[in-house]
């Protein structure tokens, strides 16, 4: 008698090996995801909709919580002082991220451009601020901002300028030269970053057909790292409406900053000096949603102004080239037509 064939194992089929491989990845992002993201999302939610009420004669009696609904946001809403503070910020971003992009969109060039010298020095000078903690820029800045104490305040007096760094008027500016001192050199790199990525047959192709330097910049570079403009922009938006670190700082040299001049020092506020962290965590989520929604406006905004690669325009010369039905070189040298 021949023994009975033995049956075959079934083996796992590729499919399934891919999905479990996939989901080893996946699960150690899933799962910080959810602990530093999601839950402390949702705590802040929660703990938004709820108030401390206190029971016993004058509210000396023990304290529980209950289910507010909407009351902290509607409390948060109608404090004048957290609406400036939103108003101030969104001032604050309508005049420094355009000129915190602009200046590092020209550093960028002026540092990738063919003449330039020292590329390395000036890339790392430009950039160092950024290593510099926010806390600590806004110390040395105050120094440079109290009367005093100021080398520069003792030089615009001694030009016949009254100036006064920390006053009502000028202390929002203040702010935005520290940051941008600090965030400008990051924005720059990450522009360079886009710059390098770009193929150098471009920039010959651009030569080729007679392109100046300032053409190539406009037609060539500029569309090209549009990508990263974008970003930066959304990443200066949820600074600017997050800023804290610096009022916070500056705070104690002057009396043109409260305790509202930012909404997220409005929260911090409520939370540590009130000692009322369900409306806090109401204004910390109000403040989240309006980062988002400006941040997704502009997203929008840039996405339908925006064209696509191949819809770039080229310098003027490739451009008259075409309209007459000249032949035109190609990035390789030869002429088309």
């Amino acid at each position: 008698m021949t023994a009975p064939p033995r049956r075959r194992r079934p083996t796992a089929r590729p499919g399934a090996r891919n999905a479990r491989a996939a989901a080893g990845f996946v699960l150690p992002f899933l799962t910080l995801f959810t602990l530093c993201y999601l839950a402390p999302v949702g705590y802040a939610v929660w703990t938004s909709l709820r108030r401390t009420e206190r029971t016993g004669p004058l509210g000396l009696g023990r304290q529980h919580e209950a289910f507010a609904g909407l009351a902290n946001y509607a409390h948060a809403l109608a404090d004048d002082r957290f609406l400036a503070g939103f108003g101030r910020v969104l001032l604050f971003g309508a005049v420094q991220i355009p000129l915190m992009t602009v200046l590092a969109t020209v550093l960028a060039l002026l540092l990738e451009s063919a003449a330039a010298r020292w590329v390395a020095f000036f890339r790392g000078a430009f950039f160092l601020p950024y290593g510099v903690p926010g806390v600590i820029a806004s110390i040395l800045w105050g120094f440079l901002y109290v009367p005093g104490l100021s080398p520069l305040v003792r030089i615009a007096q001694e030009a016949g300028w009254d100036v006064d760094f920390l006053s009502r008027g000028s202390v929002l500016w203040s702010l935005a030269n520290i940051v941008t001192w600090q965030f400008t050199g990051y924005t720059m790199l990450v522009l360079i970053a886009q710059l390098k990525s770009v193929p150098g047959e471009l920039y010959e192709a651009a030569r080729i057909d007679g392109a100046s330097a300032w053409q190539t910049a406009r037609y060539v570079k500029l569309p090209l790292i549009r990508p990263a403009l974008v970003l930066t922009t959304v990443f200066s938006i949820i600074g600017t409406l997050q800023l804290f670190a610096e009022p916070m700082v500056l705070r104690p040299l002057t009396s043109s900053i409260d305790s509202g001049y930012t909404p997220n020092l409005h929260a911090y506020s409520e939370a540590f000096v009130a000692n009322n962290p369900h409306r806090a965590a109401a204004e910390a989520v109000l403040l989240a949603l309006v980062a988002c929604a400006a941040s997704f406006g502009f997203l929008r905004l840039a996405g339908g102004r925006g064209g696509s690669a191949q819809e770039r325009p080229r310098p003027r010369r490739a451009r008259d080239g075409a309209r007459s039905g000249s032949p035109v070189p190609d990035g390789r040298g030869r002429r088309r037509g």
